[in-house]
């Protein structure tokens, strides 16, 4: 029997069988399932002992199997702690997390998450900064954080990748000064004799508004007596009223709350507006500061999205 046993076999001993299986623990491991298999078998070559009885549809534990996997389990436990740790310093080595969010979102949806992040990962520090986002070189920042994917260059060494953080629910809505002096629509056709106030369009001085109710829908052409590409603008525009604006749900809340706003239409659904993405260089993909920011932003923003 070898007098020198290798902790490594004994971490790999315990994760096959915390996950029952050989090709469970590979792809933890991300090695091929022979190299697991091979570790396991030395295990056992090495201590003299059969520790796993293997058939082609369970692993079970022999006796001395299940009196050793205690303490290779603690072996398992320890060099996780290490790989972490070691993950840790790193992080602290290359710096702040530079991050480039859209004024708007930033403000409204980032800026609740962001004190979380930090005491969930206080080894991460950030570097935030909130402003235009359009024609920001996406390479300038670890991630950004806009309405809208980027195109992506499979060939270029470097490309973008985006990953989706949720979609924002857009609503129509007007003060209740504007409704009063106005009309309240009663159907999507009435939209037509309104002011109206909407994002950005891509067909000129003309914008579609597609609603759904049920199995109706309506598609209704307006000339917007606004239309903007900022969502802060637009919602200060509408706070003014100035009209009923298609607006992301979000931004509204707190009027609708306070009773400054007034949806309408409450009945009908309007398409999900650009969705919220997570963008970083594609030589970031494997970055741990980067994964752990965007995770936490992929679990997070949704809930804050539905309100």
């Amino acid at each position: 029997m070898s007098q020198i046993w290798s902790p490594a076999h004994m971490a790999t001993f315990a994760k096959v069988v915390d996950l029952n299986g050989f090709s469970a623990a590979a792809r933890a491991f991300k090695v091929p399932k022979a190299a697991v298999s091979r570790a396991v078998a030395e295990l056992e070559r090495e201590l003299g002992l059969k520790l796993l009885t293997r058939t082609t549809r369970r692993l079970a534990l022999t006796p001395a199997g299940e009196q050793l996997l205690p303490a290779c389990r603690a072996i398992l436990e320890a060099a996780e702690r290490v790989r972490q740790q070691s993950a840790n310093l790193t992080v602290q080595r290359q710096g702040p997390l530079r991050v480039l969010a859209d004024t708007t979102y930033g403000r409204v949806l980032l800026a609740p998450l962001v004190p979380r992040f930090l005491e969930r990962f206080p080894q991460i520090p950030l570097e935030v900064d909130l402003g235009e986002v359009g024609d920001t070189p996406i390479a300038d920042y670890d991630v950004v954080i806009r309405a809208g994917a980027v195109a992506a260059d499979p060939a270029a060494e470097d490309s973008p990748v985006a990953r989706v953080l949720g979609a924002p629910p857009a609503i129509l809505c007007a003060t209740p000064a504007y409704l009063q002096k106005g009309g309240v629509p009663a159907t999507p056709e009435e939209l037509d004799r309104h002011e109206l106030l909407t994002p950005d369009s891509t067909q000129g001085p003309l914008f579609v508004i597609r609603l759904a109710h049920g199995n109706r829908r309506a598609e209704i052409t307006v000339r917007p007596k606004l239309a903007v590409n900022d969502p802060a603008l637009l919602h200060a525009s509408v706070a003014a009223g100035l009209g009923i604006g298609v607006l992301p749900e979000f931004l509204c809340r707190q009027g609708l709350a306070t009773q400054k706003l007034k949806r309408v239409l409450p009945d009908w659904v309007l398409p999900e507006q650009a969705p919220l993405c997570a963008i970083y260089p594609g030589r970031l993909a494997e970055d741990e500061r980067v994964k752990s920011l965007v995770e936490f932003l992929a679990a997070n923003i949704v809930p804050a999205l539905a309100g």
